[in-house]
């Protein structure tokens, strides 16, 4: 198959890559610009052809962002410039790119790429991938079938977002170190698996890379804690998999 181009919009970094969707690997090394301040439209429509016009690509890119996604509209900007919210976004970066776009939410894609093609993989049942990141991501699957845009990183906890407690970036913005994080990512899970009662949740995000880190530190529950595979590269992976999906 043809590479199709990925793109991974965050709130602190935008990468991409061309991605083979076939065998979930990138093809070239990924390429990574930080996520303009503010984020408003334009600036990462920028951003973005910046990342995809260092490679020589021509043809279907596919695009995650970090907010609610229908139709390829954004719906929700939590951790970006609310300029976003309302936007036809796949329409806006298919005339900037002259190239078809595809968008869908960030998590929603590297569940789509570790279910395929990482720790997923021939999972049935409930299965949770979550990006820890700027925010916490989550992508639900029942039986290999995702239920789009769930943001479960926006449920209550302790009153407010359970991502202002429990993100990579709330560690950091809390001085937090592994084991008074892992307290706090325990919390989390417990309320999501309260809620879902999955039968394995996958860990993705930047932190994924440190996984040996703070995985041991997690109290023993009846869910499956595993990291991802495809680590931080998943969402790259994922969003080139829906554009190949969508046809170009």
């Amino acid at each position: 198959m043809t590479a199709v181009f990925g793109v991974d919009i965050g709130g602190s970094g935008i990468k991409g890559a061309p991605v083979d969707p076939a065998r979930g690997v990138l093809t070239q090394e990924r390429f990574k610009v930080l996520t303009p301040q503010p984020s408003d439209p334009r600036a990462v429509v920028a951003a973005v052809c910046e990342v995809v016009r260092t490679f020589d690509h021509r043809g279907p890119v596919g695009l995650t962002f970090p907010g609610v996604v229908v139709d390829g509209h954004t719906r929700t900007a939590a951790n970006v410039d609310k300029g976003w919210v309302g936007l036809d976004a796949a329409g806006l970066f298919s005339e900037a790119l002259g190239m078809p776009a595809t968008v869908l939410n960030d998590a929603d894609a590297a569940g789509l790429a570790e279910l395929a093609h990482g720790a997923g993989r021939g999972e049935s049942g409930v299965v949770l991938v979550l990006t820890f990141g700027t925010g916490i991501g989550s992508a639900l699957f029942v039986d290999g079938v995702l239920v789009p845009n769930t943001e479960l990183g926006h449920l209550e906890l302790r009153g407010k977002d359970a991502e202002r407690r429990a993100s990579s970036a709330a560690k950091e913005r809390h001085g937090l170190d592994w084991e008074r994080w892992a307290v706090r990512v325990d919390e989390y899970l417990d309320l999501v698996e309260k809620l879902f009662s999955p039968q394995l949740v996958v860990i993705g995000g930047g932190v994924s890379r440190k996984h040996e880190r703070f995985l041991p530190l997690l109290r023993a529950r009846e869910a499956r804690v595993v990291p991802a595979e495809l680590r931080n590269d998943a969402g790259i992976v994922g969003a080139a998999m829906a554009a190949a999906r969508a046809g170009g």
